[in-house]
């Protein structure tokens, strides 16, 4: 019932937020959409922000050639290339290692007349040197020199931003050239000096606002190939990209040129060098706001559900109680609690059917009552009968009285005899206790062996190995005895000439070993230690006698699984039976 109340309060509550949520998905769909795409923009032109102040710094470096006057006045008067090189073959070098900081990331510096005659060189790292070339124009690798001539023949006079791929290097570098004109006349065009530098300053920025492996942008001059990539591409977007590139050269719009399912285009121009940045994004990033918004939706469906749950456990709860109360009590009664009887608190139909229960409840309890008085009656009565048969004090008595008679008319012997029968009696008719020392188990071991001997007439040695302190340790009662009985009855009845019994302990960590070893025919133990490894209770239950495999299963019902019996054996070689178990001592018990 309880269940049904509460499932029925939760379909509710789920039926009406799934319908909020689908209406809300709807609605709010294209305004996160929109939140999303002003975001990005954003970032865009942030990082173009960040992009050109590197930029400007680096083109200040380049400008910074004109304090060069005497190298700018020697240009100027039309001083032959031969004699200019000789002159300013260093002032690359100068130039670069006092103009250019650490972070702009300077790598070679080329300063050329306007003739494309290279002047001077720098190449900052030494460990890079024969990694670019000496002169763009000398090699015949792909140093984008053709772009850097068709810039210096034409009219431009903005700095050219290009970047081509070091193969030597394998990394992408970032180009930058000006020209060089007389001071104050900028029709008299004197040479351009490049300089190349390493695409990581430019990385870092773009990892600092994009960093996600997923996403692909990359910086294009309009008019020129692109200067820096910056991600990956799948093989089916790469025609796109291409077709993007090419408008872009042409001077077009590349937005035109991309529709790639599943990607979205974003677009961030720099008009001082017309360095436009493009952004290709997988388009689950661009809805990450609506994810967002869905998770805490879902979050607040959770809390709402949960709020249901609580209030219709309330509700179930105070219906149900009574209900469950009484059925609470109808169990406790079957598991023995007869006293138990329903709470009545209300006087509706549930109150009065709880208190006609507690009236069927007492009614049973006062027939059961009487019953048990009848059947305790009849137990004291069979017990008194039995006790009338086999009175423990009166065997003792008789033994004693024989032993007394024996002694009077002289047979020591049959005197010794009872007073062992009646101590071994004493000793294992009181079971008060399960545990008991050592040293009472080597009396009744005594007591049992002159009993053994004078009935078989045998003369069994029975030697002890065990020390004062062991003595008062703690083993089950009747357990060192059954043991002795074994080795006699298997062990040594076919034994012929001297036959010993040795009785020792000792200690090994925290455990005692008991050991009793005999000199009898001994035996292929494997069998015998299986049992007593597989602690079989059936084979004890059906035992008539106390044996190693009841003594076994007492020790691990007592100790646990670790202790108990094993065997050591050889035909014709003896046994030592081994009885294992923790040490403890007497802490009175007898």
């Amino acid at each position: 019932m309880r269940m049904k109340i509460m499932l029925l309060c939760l379909g509710c509550t789920l039926l009406a937020l799934v319908l909020q949520s689908s209406f809300y998905q709807r609605a709010s769909s294209s305004i996160i959409y929109e939140q999303a795409k002003t975001e990005n923009l954003t970032r865009l032109e942030t990082m173009q922000t960040e992009i050109l102040e590197l930029v400007n710094k680096i083109e200040q470096s380049l400008v910074n050639i004109y304090t060069e006057r005497e190298f700018i006045d020697d240009i100027k008067s039309g001083m032959p290339y031969d004699e200019l090189r000789e002159r300013y073959y260093t002032i690359a070098y100068q130039y670069g290692a006092t103009n250019f900081t650490l972070d702009e990331g300077l790598q070679v510096l080329y300063i050329y007349d306007k003739e494309h005659r290279l002047i001077s060189s720098y190449r900052k790292d030494a460990a890079f040197r024969d990694l670019y070339a000496t002169d763009i124009y000398g090699t015949d690798e792909d140093y984008n020199a053709q772009v850097v001539r068709d810039y210096a023949e034409s009219d431009k006079h903005a700095m050219l931003i290009s970047g081509y791929y070091n193969t030597r290097r394998q990394t992408e570098i970032v180009r930058f050239v000006i020209k060089l004109y007389a001071v104050n006349d900028f029709k008299n065009e004197l040479g351009y000096a490049i300089a190349d530098i390493d695409s990581r300053q430019i990385r870092r920025i773009i990892q600092k606002y994009y960093s996600a492996s997923d996403n692909f942008l990359w910086l294009q001059p309009k008019g020129e190939p692109p200067v820096l990539k910056f991600g990956t591409l799948t093989d089916k977007e790469i025609a796109s990209y291409n077709a993007a590139v090419k408008e872009t050269i042409q001077g077009n719009n590349s937005s035109a040129a991309l529709n790639i399912e599943g990607r979205v285009f974003f677009q961030a121009p720099q008009k001082k060098y017309d360095l436009q940045a493009f952004l290709l994004m997988p388009q689950e990033t661009l809805i990450a706001n609506q994810k967002r918004l869905t998770s805490l939706l879902f979050l607040t469906s959770l809390v709402m559900i949960s709020i249901t749950a609580l209030f219709s456990a309330l509700v179930s709860h105070s219906l149900m109680q009574p209900l469950e109360s009484m059925m609470t009590t109808i169990k406790r009664i079957r598991q023995g609690e007869t006293k138990m009887r329903v709470k009545v608190s209300h006087e509706d139909e549930i109150g009065q059917l709880g208190q006609s229960f507690n009236e069927l409840l007492d009614e049973v309890d006062s027939l059961i009552s009487k019953q048990y008085q009848t059947e305790l009656l009849l137990n004291k009565a069979e017990y008194k009968a039995l006790q009338a048969q086999i009175n423990p004090h009166f065997l003792y008595n008789t033994l004693d009285t024989m032993s007394s008679i024996a002694a009077i008319s002289n047979c020591p012997t049959v005197s010794n005899l009872s007073q062992s029968l009646s101590n071994i009696f004493r000793y294992s008719l009181d079971m008060k206790n399960q545990l008991t020392s050592i040293a009472h188990e080597i009396v009744h071991l005594k007591n049992f062996m002159y009993v053994m001997n004078v009935r078989t007439q045998n003369d069994i040695q029975l030697e002890f190995d065990i020390s004062d302190e062991i003595s008062q340790c703690l083993v089950p009662k009747i357990s060192i005895q059954p043991i002795v009985e074994n080795a006699i009855v298997h062990g040594l009845r076919n034994k012929h000439g001297e036959k010993k019994i040795r009785v020792s302990s000792f200690e090994e960590g925290d455990d005692l070993i008991i050991s009793v070893e005999d000199n009898g025919i001994g035996m292929d133990p494997t069998e015998i230690n299986l049992q007593l490894e597989n602690s079989n209770l059936a084979l004890v239950e059906r035992g008539n006698s106390i044996g190693l495999l009841n003594i076994n299963a007492r020790a691990r019902m007592l100790f646990g699984d670790h202790y108990g019996i094993t065997i050591s054996s050889e035909p014709d070689k003896g046994t030592t039976v081994f009885l294992r178990i923790p040490r403890r001592f007497n802490g009175g018990i007898t």
